[in-house]
């Protein structure tokens, strides 16, 4: 058996920063997320979101390459938020993503401020370094 300690911080985001993360939505996504990460061998920590983008604390096994595991967490929950009852099958990701490592003494801090999103961005005490998702955001 082989010995690993491989953590991310993931955060992606909807099409053009839409806000169109409802609260249904919100169920469906996390539904997905939890069961997608689980058929891949992946543990989910932490996930949260706001209204525009999602944080999602994993461990990936090394046989998964992260991009990988990316594409099908978005990809399966998108197509499960496009075909709930009442959408109107035009939610969509931004294409990329961002992917920080996580040292086990950083994890606790982590998980805690990606499950508590919505507090950090309505009190406006966010921390930029975790919520970078492209070569553009700094």
């Amino acid at each position: 058996m082989t010995y690993w300690r491989l953590h991310y911080h993931l955060i992606w985001a909807t099409f053009e920063r839409e806000p169109s993360i409802t609260v249904e939505c919100e169920k469906i996504f996390y539904g997905v997320l939890y069961n997608k990460a689980k058929e891949l061998g992946m543990k989910i920590h932490a996930a949260g979101n706001t209204e525009d983008h999602a944080h999602v604390i994993a461990s990936i096994p090394p046989k998964l390459a992260v991009a990988d595991c990316v594409r099908q967490l978005k990809g399966a929950s998108s197509y499960a938020i496009n075909h709930m009852d009442g959408s109107d099958g035009k939610f969509k990701w931004q294409e990329g993503y961002g992917a920080l490592s996580i040292g086990e003494r950083s994890l606790e801090t982590v998980k805690e401020y990606a499950a508590k999103q919505k507090e950090h961005h309505r009190e406006n005490k966010i921390n930029e370094v975790y919520e970078r998702m492209g070569e553009d955001d700094s």
